[in-house]
């Protein structure tokens, strides 16, 4: 699916996806992957079940007010215990799947929020 930018100047966005890969500026990406404003970085997560306490950490430093979990073509929540450090600093979680996350991290950018997207990609 193609999405269209609204007010992206300087930002990453997201502008399509599909079965197994997202598309961030027009650029492909086909990895598990963090977005955030001015980044997009590698998240060495290969799939849920491969997620571990130490994946999240890095995700509480952001210094966003909310992370979108995008958990690959289904919703699958992880368990609290695995992203307690996103609560302890006071970091919002929100869980859905891919495409989802992809479409509200774009509207969310857009609207000046502090938000960032880890996004599984299995």
């Amino acid at each position: 699916m193609k999405l269209d930018l609204v007010g992206g100047a300087g930002k990453h966005l997201f502008t399509g996806y599909g079965e197994g890969y997202v598309t961030i500026n027009h650029q492909r990406y086909d990895r598990s992957l963090v977005v955030w404003s001015d980044r997009v970085e590698d998240w060495r997560v290969s799939t849920f079940e491969a997620l571990t306490r130490a994946d999240f950490e890095p995700l509480a430093r952001l210094g966003a007010e909310i992370v979108l979990l995008g958990t690959g073509r289904r919703l699958r929540f992880p368990h609290p215990s695995l992203t307690e450090s996103l609560a302890r600093a006071h970091v919002g979680l929100e869980v859905m799947d891919l495409f989802a996350a992809c479409r509200t991290y774009n509207i969310l950018a857009s609207e000046g929020r502090a938000v960032a997207a880890a996004l599984l990609l299995e």
